[in-house]
């Protein structure tokens, strides 16, 4: 969850009292929808048998030998977009390291002289950490190094070029050109398309597949692509629909405990200026993981960024400098002894926090892992001391140099803060990837300057009516002298080097495994949906966001 300035937090003392703000936020979407949910043991035990037995007849699909390299990538491709491929990890990465290992520098590959292919295997090659070269591209440019004006009317060439575009590095020209190429002839060509290419590439426009949601592009591609296509295996989309729905019950069931957990806070009732959107935070936990074996992160995750949003609400809505400075100083403390020297009302939101994280200690105190709750526990403190900065410039109307700002503002955004929560319940993380972390490598870094300037550019104009003078934009543009057209230019180009950044980090060899990193890429996806056309879709989630959590949690596929 980004952090959102609402809210003009003025101090007025009238008769010795404080009189705060409204921040009038629109209430939860979702009531008690969720408080409640039973898994039907009998339907859970038959989906589960009969994915046994198609998991065994989609391994043995692609093990089967004699193929040619097209069909081995799409069919891999496939896999991966109908959510399925975590079952088969292994076979997969040795399959695509087989390819790799063939030709790695592809200056003389002439197994694939069609662009749909060659840029097919380019972006699997790099989604999995090969750094493929650029080469592979070379027989599609012309004398000038531009791509050929042939290829305008291939359209799946065209599509998968797009999507390839997605995963390029620092200084990979001919991607930039290749992304202005296809999206420029796929917006002409889109409305002459028939069904079901017209919808993925119409899809693909609007959403990228290397920069969306995973469960929400597997949930499109298996019901509004794959299932109309007429190549496609019934082996594969049954397998597919029983595992959507077969996961969508585990979600549904963490869902249910998170919903009572917030539910018995009562932070509805004890602390109304905050904003109420456990079910959101729920969304932003199932972006980053949705696999089985990740349970018992994302309900820590999900609770993690719930507590957060009440903070980030407490400092930038409702507190005046006073009792957020004490608030901070106590927090610095992290001792339940400190808690007099708060006003009632941070009491609560403070004890919360500590029982939440002696609950994570007990609870990851079964494998031995409770000690590192304490590098969460310190990114907790940092994030709180730099909300404090924020709202202090914010009350007193002071307007620090961009750079100084962004310093800050990066902290903020709570993603240096929720990238260490992630790993927390990830029972593979140990010391060693915490440590990592705790170095703000240039991977996260990208994470968090995507997440800011996104997050600025999407609030900018309720911020600058409000009269906020301490906005990135604002600060930029007093800097360099420049209009408010080009500040935005300069964020979103901020924006794109950040995704350069993860495309890079995410190349072998790394320094923690792909597992983790994926969580880091997974973040910023979730940046790049939720403000969408600059929209703020976690204060304002009915537009944005409801639609995706109906499909991630309410409806089942039809099978």
């Amino acid at each position: 969850m980004a952090s959102v300035v609402v809210g003009n937090n003025v101090e007025k003392h009238i008769a010795e009292e404080i009189i705060r703000p409204v921040a009038d936020f629109s209430p939860s979407l979702w009531g008690d929808r969720f408080l409640s949910f039973s898994i039907d043991n009998q339907v859970e035990q038959r989906y589960a048998q009969e994915i046994e037995v198609l998991k065994e007849e989609t391994r043995s699909i692609l093990l089967a030998t004699g193929r040619k390299l097209a069909e081995t990538l799409n069919l891999i491709d496939v896999i991966e977009r109908l959510g399925i491929a975590y079952h088969f990890e292994k076979e997969i990465n040795e399959i695509l390291n087989q390819i790799y290992k063939e030709n790695p520098n592809f200056e003389s590959d002439d197994n694939n002289d069609d662009l749909c292919t060659c840029a097919l295997q380019f972006r699997l090659l790099r989604q999995h950490g090969y750094k493929i070269s650029l080469k592979i591209f070379t027989k599609f440019l012309n004398g000038d190094g531009k791509l050929k004006e042939s290829l305008a009317s291939d359209v799946l060439g065209l599509l998968s070029l797009y999507e390839a575009s997605h995963v390029r590095i620092h200084g990979e020209d001919i991607l930039e050109d290749a992304l202005a190429f296809s999206t420029t002839h796929l917006q002409s060509t889109a409305p002459h398309l028939n069904s079901p290419l017209k919808e993925q590439v119409t899809h693909a426009l609007e959403q990228s597949l290397h920069k969306g949601i995973p469960r929400i592009e597997i949930r499109f591609f298996i019901a509004s692509i794959y299932e109309k296509q007429e190549t496609k295996s019934d082996v594969l989309l049954r397998f597919a629909k029983l595992d959507y729905n077969l996961l969508q019950m585990l979600h549904k069931q963490e869902l249910a405990e998170v919903s009572r957990w917030w539910k018995d806070l009562n932070f509805v009732n004890t602390l109304p200026y905050a904003r109420d959107r456990v079910v959101e935070c729920y969304f932003w936990a199932l972006g980053v993981y949705y696999e089985p074996q990740y349970s018992q992160a994302r309900v820590m995750l999900v609770k993690t960024i719930a507590m957060i949003s009440i903070v980030d609400d407490t400092y930038d809505a409702y507190g005046t400098t006073e009792e957020l400075a004490t608030y901070t100083d106590v927090i610095q403390r992290w001792d339940i002894n400190e808690i007099d020297h708060l006003p009632d009302y941070m009491k609560i939101s403070y004890k919360a926090i500590l029982d939440l994280y002696e609950d994570y200690e007990k609870e990851m105190s079964s494998d031995g892992r409770s000690h590192v709750v304490c590098y969460a526990k310190e990114r907790m403190k940092e994030l709180i001391k730099s909300y404090n900065i924020e709202a202090k410039w914010f009350i007193e109307g002071h307007m620090p140099p961009a750079s100084e700002y962004l310093r800050n503002a990066f902290v903020t955004t709570t993603y240096y803060f929720l990238a260490t929560t992630s790993y927390l319940g990830m029972t593979d993380a140990k010391d060693q990837e915490f440590e990592w972390l705790s170095k703000n490598p240039k991977i996260l870094e990208g994470c968090v300057a995507i997440c800011r300037v996104i997050d600025d550019i999407a609030t900018y104009e309720v911020e600058k009516n409000r009269g906020q003078l301490s906005t990135g934009i604002e600060c930029y543009m007093r800097d360099y002298s420049v209009s408010t057209k080009d500040a935005m230019a300069k964020f979103q180009e901020m924006g794109e080097s950040g995704w350069k950044d993860i495309n890079e980090g995410m190349l072998r060899p790394t320094p923690i495994s792909m597992e983790f990193l994926s969580r880091i890429l997974n973040l910023a996806r979730l940046v790049d949906v939720t403000y969408k056309h600059n929209e703020d879709g976690y204060t304002h989630p009915e537009k944005v966001l409801k639609p995706h959590i109906i499909g991630m949690v309410v409806d089942s596929i039809k099978l």
